[in-house]
């Protein structure tokens, strides 16, 4: 909006209607596009703050972080982070654009198939990547021919909720219930395959149990329904799960790290709750289409870690449970690869299968 001083000649009263009326209408605007997807994270109007990349890189189009799940879970708090924080450096839009279903299975394909350029990534999560190659027996991407590794971006532990109404309030309560009632006991993910069922199937692997599983299409919907007693239980990220627990619409029993969480010191661990040695967090990543110029994806990388080391979005992310986990291009498509093998032999194990 631009500050001019009226003509002399034209009357004051006639000109604060069409300013009302602009602010109605730019209010009107924001409001739509927050209904409407991919939405803008961050669109500053200023000078990019940072020299530009390879070719004048990103200043030839916007930016999309394509969020392989529905919004309001963690991967997509992530994704908001680092668009917000890379708009501001760059003084350019950064869009998020959520596509979710199939365990992650959808966006990351769009991702896959995109025009290798750098202006289109994926907000990578340990489903999509390490697990699904294993988990399901047509996938339509490959991992290692179809992605560019860009960097590991944050980890984080769960949080096992239980529903008020289940009456559940500890884990050895949890785990008398599901033994005196198996198949009675449901509990939700947000998705066949996901980290939450996973770690859920380990956990029930470990303490000789079964339960009934519902899958959503995204964490925010099966919470809803834990919170209005739907479902019995389930695993989710910290960030989204202790909220649920503050909020009194669910009760939080054990963290799956080995560790107690600064954020929650009094919630104990599973291992220590009577699942020895039991451990799982579950990662999230950046990438771009295979084929996208080595120049761009390091000068990526280099941004992103210089975002992940910021002491603004290190404290965003420690307020939620997460770890930021920078590394090198190289060192990202390693870990994915060991990852991978990791869930091949739990799945194979345990003959896990959602086709």
């Amino acid at each position: 909006m631009h500050s001019t001083t009226p003509p002399a000649t034209a009357p004051r009263a006639t000109a604060r209607p069409h300013f009302l009326r602009g602010v109605a209408g730019a209010l009107a605007c924001a409001a739509l596009s927050l209904l409407c997807g991919p939405v803008a994270a961050q669109t500053p109007a200023v000078a990019l703050a940072v020299a530009p990349g390879p070719a004048g890189y990103p200043q030839g189009g916007r930016v999309v972080i394509v969020v392989p799940f529905a919004p309001g879970g963690a991967t997509d708090i992530i994704a908001r982070l680092l668009a917000e924080e890379l708009g501001k450096r760059w003084g350019t839009a950064v869009l998020v654009d959520n596509k979710a279903g199939a365990g992650g299975g959808i966006g990351t394909e769009a991702v896959a198939r995109a025009k290798p350029d750098g202006y289109t990534l994926l907000l990578g999560t340990q489903t999509a990547l390490s697990v699904n190659p294993s988990l399901q027996k047509k996938l339509a991407y490959n991992v290692d021919k179809d992605f560019a590794p860009i960097s590991q971006l944050a980890s984080t532990p769960l949080v096992l909720l239980a529903s008020n109404k289940s009456g559940i309030t500890t884990v050895p309560a949890l785990m008398a219930a599901l033994k005196a009632r198996p198949d009675a006991v449901s509990y939700g993910t947000s998705g066949n395959g996901t980290s939450q069922h996973l770690t859920m199937l380990m956990l029930l692997n470990r303490i000789g149990a079964r339960a009934l599983h519902i899958p959503y299409k995204g964490s925010s919907q099966s919470l809803a329904d834990l919170a209005g007693n739907q479902i019995d239980m389930q695993f989710d990220n910290m960030s989204t799960a202790l909220a649920f627990a503050q909020n009194g619409q669910a009760r939080a029993l054990a963290v799956t790290s080995s560790v107690r969480s600064r954020l929650r010191p009094d919630l104990p661990t599973l291992a220590e709750s009577g699942v020895p040695g039991f451990e799982a967090v579950t990662w999230l990543g950046l990438l771009a289409p295979a084929g996208t110029p080595a120049a761009v994806v390091n000068w990526l990388n280099k941004e992103v870690g210089e975002v992940l080391d910021s002491p603004g979005a290190t404290a965003k992310l420690a307020a939620q449970g997460f770890t930021p986990k920078p590394m090198s291009p190289e060192s990202f498509r390693k870990f994915i690869q060991d990852e991978t093998v990791k869930f091949a032999d739990l799945i194979k194990t345990n003959n896990i299968s959602v086709d």
